[in-house]
């Protein structure tokens, strides 16, 4: 799998074969506070990427770099040829890099389904003049609700879609927001912490609809603890710890790095790095 996705050695900053996103020199300080400092790091296209790291390793404030939610004091990155550095949020989603949050953000008081259209990208509606004539925004109205229905039966919501988003489960506002994202017809997927607060049942829907992702051609990256998921699913892995790339590498062999378990025995003793004799199972 390295031969596959990497140029050389699996190692910090590798250079990859294929890769949808380059960053270098990404800083984040906090007051005296280095919160993120890559050097440099490329994420593979068409692959499962997991970030993992312990606890206030930098991961959800490199996403949110990276996604224009936060600006960095420093760096630039490059996603599909395009400079992002700098740029909004709602322009990095157009132009094909969307995220979740370890919180899910659906709107509690609006439904499933306007929760799933508003994720619909270039609506003529939203033009204050266009929404004056209903001729020139039906027809897309039309395909933005096929659209959504779609997404909403794939992701068995499809019986929720007149419900307020306030009533779903905690698993249920996670499809929710991973089916939204997708209305946006993305390159590339962020993950942050998709199994987290999720019920046991929908464990293993959420991990098939994540590998559904990268069948139908898309990147995925996401940060997680579960290290489980990140071995069964996860085709490289990218480790992070006091806001540097420490490691990288194919799973079984990222869990195996003397770097990856300092920095977890340092600060998440209740990791499952090992095998499962090594967790007591």
């Amino acid at each position: 799998m390295a031969n596959e996705i990497a140029k050389g050695k699996a190692e910090p900053g590798c250079a990859k074969v294929d890769p949808i996103l380059v960053a270098d020199n990404v800083v984040r300080q906090f007051g005296g506070l280095t919160a993120v400092d890559v050097k440099h790091v490329e994420i593979p296209r068409g692959q499962i990427t997991a970030l993992i790291g312990p606890n206030g390793a930098g991961k959800t404030t490199f996403f949110n770099l990276l996604t224009g939610f936060d600006k960095p004091n420093s760096g630039n990155w490059v996603f599909n040829g395009k400079e992002l550095a700098g740029v909004p949020s709602f322009k990095v989603a157009r132009l094909g890099m969307v995220r979740t949050f370890q919180l899910t953000k659906a709107l509690s008081l609006l439904t499933v389904m306007e929760n799933m259209r508003l994720g619909y990208q270039n609506q003529k509606g939203e033009n204050p003049l266009a929404a004056m004539f209903r001729s020139v925004w039906k027809k897309q109205e039309q395909v933005i609700t096929e659209t959504a229905n779609e997404l909403l039966v794939r992701f068995k919501l499809d019986a929720k879609k007149d419900d307020f988003a306030a009533s779903l489960s905690g698993g249920q506002r996670k499809l929710l927001e991973m089916a939204r994202a997708l209305m946006t017809k993305p390159t590339m997927i962020m993950l942050d912490e998709p199994m987290a607060g999720v019920n046991p049942a929908l464990t293993q829907s959420l991990l098939d609809h994540i590998k559904d992702l990268k069948k139908e051609g898309m990147t995925v990256l996401f940060v997680e603890h579960d290290m489980h998921m990140v071995r069964h699913i996860s085709d490289w892995v990218i480790v992070m710890a006091e806001g540097k790339i420490v490691a990288e590498g194919p799973p079984k062999e990222v869990m195996k790095n003397p770097a990856v378990i300092d920095a977890y025995l340092g600060a998440h003793h209740d990791s499952d790095l090992g095998s499962k004799k090594k967790a007591g199972k």
